[in-house]
């Protein structure tokens, strides 16, 4: 198989990247500002790392880094911080800032840099609020950029997108992104079609097809800890706090959808895996089925990582950066598809990557315990979440504003 050439922007601890190099391309540059993914670059693969914000990165000295010249680049791949453009924060406030967001000028250093290094094709990651119908103005900007871009370069970019379900391609992980792919020489892009769940070929992976081979860690730092972790026992497997609500099956000690769905959420041994969060609490979840944290190997393992990658840092430090990460697992198949669609360079033979199901039998779930005595106090009635952006939350900010 030819190696391709690729460089990389937001590479994080190297999801992407992880993925593109079972497909076949080389990480010849990349570039990344947290010192704790830098590490875990460093430590796994020789790739050269610019330690920098991408804002003070030049398109020179990347394509000096990657020994390539403008035009050389097989793939640019990246995605640009989501915050501005992250459900959650819709959630909390009825709105987010988005392209008002500092932060969401990263889109703006991606563009720059796909302009002066003009890759034969290119890969965007991002959250799928992106595209959210009505507040879908980071994909306008987007294609409004690659016309001026074609306009002042000659080339003909354009963006094929779409919302993925990794789910929905083997991987063990219900997780929702949106890619925008796109080729210098304008190709038409199409997306592969779904091959597990519901009327596809294979089923969905699950969490056990994903862990069943892992040992029972041994690490006290895994330990539930904080108010709630003695109540995570009384929690069946796949729900969450929903169900000690007066619409659940256990007791009545929280109102319906008054917390973020992650709030005690455990995952299901016969289900893929609850999108993994980046920046947990100590009620947030997915927790393992057991009621613990989960390992580092465990999560590089729903994200589809290859087993010799070790992410470095606290068990915060592992989260935050797997959590940011894309499924390695599905990078590798659209990295398949863009050689084969984009750079006549196809490939053969199943992903490397790919989940195969568990050659052992799933094991029945775990047996939910009783509530722990100190949290009956909490039974009752309570309200339900009135709406989006009308919670707790969003009152105290408007009293707030009131105020001043």
């Amino acid at each position: 198989m030819k190696r391709l050439s690729a460089i990389s922007l937001f590479t994080g601890c190297g999801g992407l990247d992880y993925g593109f190099e079972a497909a076949g391309f080389d990480t010849r540059a990349a570039v990344e500002m947290d010192a704790r993914c830098v590490e875990t670059l460093k430590a796994n693969r020789q790739w050269p790392v610019l330690a920098e914000d991408v804002g003070h990165v030049t398109t020179d000295e990347l394509l000096i880094a990657a020994d390539l010249s403008v035009g050389e680049a097989d793939v640019l791949i990246g995605g640009p911080p989501c915050q501005p453009f992250s459900k959650a924060g819709f959630w909390a406030t009825g709105s987010s800032k988005r392209l008002d967001d500092p932060r969401a000028t990263t889109l703006d250093h991606y563009l720059r840099i796909l302009e002066e290094a003009q890759p034969r094709a290119f890969l965007l990651e991002n959250v799928e609020g992106l595209g959210f119908r009505g507040k879908d103005e980071g994909l306008k900007l987007i294609r409004e950029a690659l016309d001026a871009i074609n306009t002042r370069t000659g080339s003909k970019y354009r963006a094929s997108v779409a919302v993925l379900n990794a789910a929905d391609y083997g991987i063990p992980q219900l997780r929702r992104r949106l890619f925008v792919i796109g080729a210098r020489d304008g190709s038409t892009f199409t997306f592969p079609e779904a091959t597990h769940g519901e009327g596809a070929q294979e089923p969905w992976r699950t969490t056990w097809d994903a862990l069943w081979d892992l040992a029972e860690p041994n690490d006290p730092e895994l330990v539930a800890k904080g108010k709630w972790a003695s109540l995570l026992p009384s929690i069946p497997e796949g729900q969450n706090y929903l169900w000690h609500t007066d619409r659940g099956g256990g007791e009545p000690l929280f109102g319906w959808r008054r917390r973020f769905w992650s709030f005690l959420l455990k995952l299901a041994k016969d289900q893929p895996s609850w999108t993994l969060a980046a920046q947990p609490g100590p009620a947030t979840g997915p927790f393992h089925w057991k009621g613990r944290r989960l390992s580092m190997r465990e999560l590089a393992r729903l994200q589809t990582f290859p087993d010799d990658v070790e992410v470095l840092g606290s068990v915060l430090d592992v989260q935050r950066q797997v959590g940011n990460a894309v499924p390695s697992l599905l990078a590798e198949i659209l990295g398949r598809a863009i050689r084969a669609q984009l750079l006549a360079e196809p490939v053969g033979g199943e992903p490397e990557l790919r989940v195969s199901l568990s050659p052992m039998p799933t094991p029945a779930p775990e047996r939910p315990e009783a509530v722990p005595a100190k949290y009956l106090a909490l039974a009752g009635v309570h309200e339900a979440h009135p709406g989006t952006g009308l919670g707790f939350g969003a009152q105290r900010r408007a009293e707030l504003m009131a105020a001043e």
